[in-house]
């Protein structure tokens, strides 16, 4: 990972941000001069920016610097979904075995802030569902699985919205609430064994995972009238 100057990290900070609450669309262009003047910087520490996030894959740019936001994409949804399937169970798992007593501060702390996910105020209750579950996950003590947690929970954080607005007539999502709300009571009671399965349970049934599962399908159906 390249190092970047406080201005280019300022930089890959906001359009990163930009990128994941969809205030720059996938596949939108990005007018990096436009951006830069927006950000009351220069175009070398905006380019900087853009170099990281094209490395990480938040951004695409061709040989000429044309740059746009990645698209949304099924593969990717569906790998993101594989990797995550097996790292945060096991991460609960050891969260319950290694967690302190600031770790469960935490945890208790991000529970009274979680609410069933809605339509109406989606990106509140996205944002306590997302912290709870890093606070379980980084009472594992493990640094390298929160490194790529952190990373994939990022990644998912676009197709979540876009779950959130396909099931936006469906009401509120009462059982991710109460899954919520036990995983932190199974990792604070110290079972390990319990948590992970729930875990695994709750991630099939994310809104991520509705997402792979709907395209796959569609795709599938398409791929048979093909045939």
């Amino acid at each position: 990972m390249p190092i970047l100057t406080s201005k280019a990290d300022g930089a890959y900070r906001e359009i990163r941000r930009q990128v994941l609450d969809g205030t720059l669309a996938p596949g939108a262009r990005v007018n990096q001069y436009e951006l830069a003047d927006a950000m009351g910087i220069s175009i070398t520490p905006l380019r900087e920016a853009m170099r990281r996030l094209t490395g990480e894959g938040w951004i695409v740019q061709d040989a000429h610097r044309n740059a746009r936001v990645a698209e949304l994409d099924l593969d990717e949804a569906r790998h993101l979904n594989e990797a995550r399937r097996v790292l945060e169970p096991a991460a609960v798992s050891l969260a319950a075995q290694r967690r302190t007593d600031e770790d469960v501060a935490a945890i208790e702390s991000a529970v009274a802030d979680l609410r069933p996910v809605t339509s109406d105020e989606g990106e509140v209750a996205l944002a306590a569902h997302s912290e709870l579950h890093r606070r379980l996950y980084r009472a594992a003590h493990n640094p390298v699985m929160t490194s790529l947690l952190d990373g994939l929970w990022d990644k998912l954080e676009r197709y979540r919205r876009l779950g959130l607005e396909a099931g936006a007539q469906a009401g509120p999502r009462t059982r991710d609430h109460e899954e919520h709300l036990e995983l932190a009571r199974l990792v604070i009671a110290g079972d390990g064994e319990a948590a992970a399965a729930l875990m695994t349970e709750h991630i099939d049934r994310s809104l991520a995972a509705e997402v792979a599962s709907a395209a796959t399908q569609a795709q599938d159906g398409e791929d048979r009238t093909v045939g």
